[in-house]
């Protein structure tokens, strides 16, 4: 694996934003002016021969993503708390509402959810939970690791890589990371390729294609994920 250095000075800081035009089709399409994505696993092919044989060609391999969250504005009120146990701020909890108001808009759903034990992004995540019941129904796993990761340089990548590859399964295709800066926003850098900033509550929606989340990590590599666009609480997304 590259090391930091190289892998920040290679960044594009060119990179696709998305917009939420009103989609009223249900039918499952590619990315499109709709901002929709094809969920659905594509099967073997089968091809007749002249004698009668059949010839299975490799299942291709399916779109893969990643949503690497912020968490949302925390407060400062008590200074008496260990960082650790800041709750999020009125302002960060209503930014948490809007931004899963918008990724169900762009129809990204996550399957499995993985998120720092802190206590802002438990509650991040609990108002997501409240608005849009696909993020109740999501599997989720509380990972303490992911609080102290992201103040290690260069070494949250590699830790999102592992632990998304450790609880997902092949049949679960979007998954979500929730956690701090630095590290997210430097692990969204260094997995597309461009110079990705996460404030709070913003979330990367990056994409790969693979058979099973080893593989779209491996053929992907550092550099390789396409990054969809950020989903901001307000403004441009």
């Amino acid at each position: 694996m590259m090391n930091v250095a190289t892998a920040l000075c290679n960044l594009n800081p060119n990179f696709p934003t998305l917009e939420y035009p009103s989609c009223s089709s249900s039918s499952h399409i590619s990315l499109s002016a709709c901002g929709r994505f094809d969920r659905v696993r594509a099967s073997s092919l089968v091809i007749g021969t002249e004698e009668g044989q059949q010839v299975s060609e490799k299942t291709p391999a399916v779109s893969r993503r990643l949503i690497l969250l912020r968490h949302a504005k925390s407060s400062w009120d008590d200074r008496s708390l260990r960082d650790h146990d800041r709750p999020l701020s009125k302002a960060g909890r209503a930014d948490a509402v809007t931004v899963s108001q918008k990724l169900q808009q762009l129809g990204w759903i996550p399957e499995l959810i993985l998120s720092s034990d802190a206590l802002r992004t438990r509650e991040t995540l609990k108002i997501m939970q409240e608005q849009v019941r696909g993020f109740l129904e999501a599997e989720v796993h509380f990972i303490p690791s992911f609080y102290s990761i992201a103040a290690m340089d260069g070494q949250t990548a590699d830790h999102l890589q592992r632990a998304v590859c450790k609880f997902s399964r092949d049949e679960v295709l979007t998954v979500m990371c929730m956690g701090h800066n630095r590290g997210w926003e430097e692990a969204a850098s260094m997995l597309s390729g461009a110079s990705v900033e996460l404030k709070t509550c913003n979330a990367a929606l990056l994409e790969a294609f693979g058979n099973s989340w080893e593989e779209a990590f491996s053929l992907a590599g550092l550099g390789g994920w396409k990054l969809q666009g950020i989903v901001r609480p307000t403004g441009s997304t």
